[in-house]
């Protein structure tokens, strides 16, 4: 192999790995949310000023204004590691209690049995020491500074096909 090549490859190799793709991971249901469905989203705050100590919550989805924002933006290059990893707060979800009822929080990676998750992109998301728990939406609908922002606390539950509409998830880019 030439130099020239030898660069272009390592060049290749390094600008591939630098970047992985940001995605918003939402509930395949759109529930009773009037706008676009709802996503993982950091608990208060928007955009750059959230912050990750607040928690998680489901919020009104932000990709179809064209742009994900970095407080629903996860790195899909880490679902395969059960991480669901949070690039611009450098944080991974968690949870205090993997058992019904269990929140859901935001903290320094780790790598603990807290925050490994069996999640590929598409369907539940679920604790890898608890695969029968689902991360789900709660019934209430609070609204935010306008009535198309919506939100729901997020919990774990049971799963269950009676509940599939608030357990089922999937990921997307900005439109």
């Amino acid at each position: 192999m030439n130099r020239i090549s030898a660069l272009a490859a390592v060049t290749l190799l390094v600008g591939g790995a630098a970047h992985a793709e940001s995605v918003e991971v939402y509930v395949v249901d759109m529930l009773d949310n009037i706008q676009n469905g709802y996503c993982l989203d950091i608990a208060k705050g928007q955009g750059e000023a959230a912050n990750p100590d607040d928690g998680l919550q489901a919020h009104t989805c932000y990709s179809p204004t064209g742009e994900i924002f970095v407080d629903q933006a996860f790195a899909s290059d880490k679902f395969a590691d059960g991480v669901l990893y949070m690039p611009e707060f450098d944080v991974c979800m968690g949870t205090l209690s993997a058992e019904a009822g269990g929140s859901l929080v935001l903290a320094a990676c780790d790598g603990s049995d807290a925050q490994s998750w069996v999640f590929d992109g598409e369907g539940t998301i679920a604790p890898a020491s608890a695969p029968d728990l689902c991360v789900t939406l709660a019934e209430e609908t609070r609204t935010g500074r306008s009535e198309e922002n919506q939100m729901k606390a997020l919990s774990l539950e049971t799963c269950s096909a009676d509940a599939a509409a608030s357990q089922t998830w999937a990921t997307r880019t900005a439109d």
